[in-house]
């Protein structure tokens, strides 16, 4: 099945928040993702879809796949910040993602990396 990547709704919110604890393995994650990143970061957030068998046959059901939460700085608008990434559990992830360890503080683990996108 295909995944479509599209633009974040406002509408988008509780189908995020109704997962991404479970997403996390229970940990409580929702508290992190306010409802003003999908109000005010659409043009630069983003869903992704995986089709259910209903949008295959109608063009209405899909099932949240994953979504990108984040926006481009104003003081460097050559860079972006990504505030939260979310992928599905049963969503093929990459292998060998390099953790920086105690990032923002003892314990505090994060996933830096850098993607240019533009020369």
């Amino acid at each position: 099945m295909a995944v479509r990547i599209r633009p974040i709704r406002s509408s988008d919110y509780l189908a995020v928040i109704a997962v991404i604890d479970d997403w996390w393995g229970g940990r409580h994650m929702a508290d992190m993702l306010p409802r003003l990143f999908f109000d005010h970061f659409t043009d630069t957030s983003f869903a992704a879809e995986r089709a259910s068998g209903a949008e295959r046959v109608s063009g209405v059901s899909s099932e949240l796949a994953g979504f990108l939460v984040g926006f481009q700085s104003q003081s460097h608008p050559a860079e972006a910040y990504i505030h939260f990434v979310g992928i599905h559990p049963g969503e093929a992830g990459p292998d060998g993602i390099a953790v920086a360890a105690g990032y923002d503080g003892d314990g505090q683990d994060r996933v830096r990396f850098v993607k240019r996108l533009a020369p």
